[in-house]
């Protein structure tokens, strides 16, 4: 299954406490290796900001939520996805089906 997940900054306090923040952000996450189930196709930063959005595949919920549960500065969203063409292809299935049933 492919997932967006998407991650926020979380309210920290002083200057000095989002600053160790980030420090410790790039040192957990500089030694992190995806396992083999969690395939990357890309991962952006926002621009001026702290966060960003992956797209990656996964058969495993449960890595999923190792990943979010690894950097608790930031608050994750997960979001299953899948690409466009399956999911007119479905909603064209559906309608036609709905559209062929006989009203009582």
């Amino acid at each position: 299954m492919k997932y967006i997940i998407s991650w926020f900054e979380r309210p920290q306090g002083s200057p000095i406490e989002y600053e160790n923040a980030q420090k410790r952000i790039l040192e957990v996450f500089g030694q992190w290796k995806a396992p083999a189930n969690f395939k990357i196709e890309f991962f952006v930063i926002r621009v001026g900001e702290w966060g960003g959005h992956m797209l990656m595949e996964c058969d495993d919920p449960v890595t999923i939520h190792k990943f979010c549960s690894m950097l608790p500065s930031f608050v994750f969203e997960v979001h299953p996805v899948i690409p466009v063409e399956e999911a007119v292809r479905g909603e064209l299935e559906v309608i036609a089906w709905r559209d062929g049933l006989k009203g009582k």
